[in-house]
């Protein structure tokens, strides 16, 4: 049995993740994610996909850097069109 980096709980089936030189164990993605997604830097949310980084600034998408006033040095990054 091995304890979740996130929650503590003890879990007879982990996974491990090694970020930046560190090991971590967990016992769901909701807890990886927690853990090690970065937060988009105008709405918050952990972000799972590809984002987008602007300057070494985080977003969750181009609207969110659009929003914070990022999209001049974001070199025209959209999001994709529906």
């Amino acid at each position: 049995m091995a304890r979740c980096s996130t929650c503590q709980n003890e879990y007879d089936k982990p996974f491990e993740v090694i970020y930046n030189g560190d090991k971590y164990t967990f016992d769901c993605f909701e807890c990886a994610i927690h853990l090690l997604a970065p937060p988009c830097a105008h709405c918050g949310c952990r972000i799972i996909g590809h984002g987008v980084e602007v300057e070494g600034v985080f977003f969750c998408c181009a609207n969110c850097a659009n929003e914070a006033g990022q999209m001049a040095t974001a070199g025209g990054v959209r999001d994709r069109a529906s």
